[in-house]
């Protein structure tokens, strides 16, 4: 049965050295992340910079200034919410083509595999952007645990459907179809920059920010990185995804970042880097594929991406 291998791709080449730091051994089920690399630095008043020197986002900003929809409307309703929500125990239901599907314990879905220091922009369809310190587990290598067949294309994610805990859920304003659905190609769900983030500033990954983990896929929009999944299903079909569904004129399939694709109702060739005002509106240009093209630019080669938005 056939495995899927990633690219050896050297981490020179992913990021830069600063950006990706420090790589420590997951140890138990406890999730207890200490403080180490980037994070630590971070935290401590180091000058330590993100990505081509951009300077990290406050910790108060990326933990209170999220869209969790499952909390409410309101960029600052999951910070205030979600700690309603239950993550201890968390299940992950895996299903389709592949070797291994089943019902596990999320502890054993993350057992022994390594947490990494990794530093991604992270933009936002709406035209804002961050630079976040994530601790993180690559998903390939979460993926492979499972062994997809020959057969598998796409590989779909679930987030937790839970109304009595999740107000945004039972909201009669909500136009969402719950569950939110995401999905990823099997080649982008496989490469080196693609990581299941567990952890943020060295902590634990807060609740609003999709605690226990959540998909980062640093070259995207962030509406495809997917919060607090529960489910994951191996398919030969492309999945259909949440925001596709609700406005599929305003939201394809692929979300990579290009600022020559405008969004219908407002342009993406800039974007506002928090923290801004409405006097240092801290505006920039929109980097292609999210400043990420040489590393998965090949990934759509011959593609349209003004049709594969």
């Amino acid at each position: 049965m056939p495995r899927f291998k990633v690219p050896a791709i050297p981490s020179s080449e992913i990021t830069s050295e600063s950006a990706f730091v420090s790589r420590r051994r997951f140890v138990g089920a406890a999730m207890a992340l200490p403080l180490a690399g980037a994070a630590a630095r971070a935290l401590a008043g180091d000058t330590w910079t993100g990505p081509d020197g951009e300077a990290l986002t406050p910790e108060a900003i990326v933990t209170g200034y999220n869209n969790f929809y499952e909390f409410g409307l309101d960029k600052t309703d999951p910070a205030e919410y979600a700690h309603e929500m239950t993550v201890d125990p968390w299940r992950v239901e895996v299903s389709g083509e592949c070797a291994r599907p089943g019902d596990y314990a999320y502890e054993d879905v993350i057992k022994g595999l390594t947490v990494e220091d990794r530093v991604y922009r992270f933009r936002c369809v709406e035209a804002w952007s961050m630079v976040v310190p994530w601790q993180g587990i690559s998903l390939a290598d979460v993926l492979a645990r499972f062994e997809p067949t020959g057969d598998a294309r796409f590989v779909e994610f679930t987030t937790l459907h839970r109304p009595a805990e999740m107000r945004g859920q039972r909201s009669v304003f909500s136009s969402i179809d719950w569950p939110y659905v995401e999905g990823l190609r099997l080649d982008e769900a496989m490469h080196p920059l693609t990581i299941m983030a567990v952890g943020v500033y060295g902590r634990d990954l807060p609740n609003q920010n999709g605690a226990p983990w959540r998909l980062v896929v640093p070259w995207k929009y962030g509406f495809k990185s997917i919060k607090s999944v529960v489910k994951i299903r191996f398919t030969r079909r492309q999945p259909r995804n949440t925001w596709n569904l609700t406005a599929p004129d305003e939201y394809g399939f692929f979300a990579n970042v290009n600022p020559q694709v405008d969004h219908p109702r407002w342009s993406q060739a800039t974007e506002r880097r928090l923290p801004s005002t409405l006097f240092s509106p801290n505006r920039r240009d929109t980097l292609m594929f999210n400043g990420y093209g040489e590393q998965v630019a090949s990934l759509y080669a011959g593609m349209d991406l003004r049709r594969h938005f």
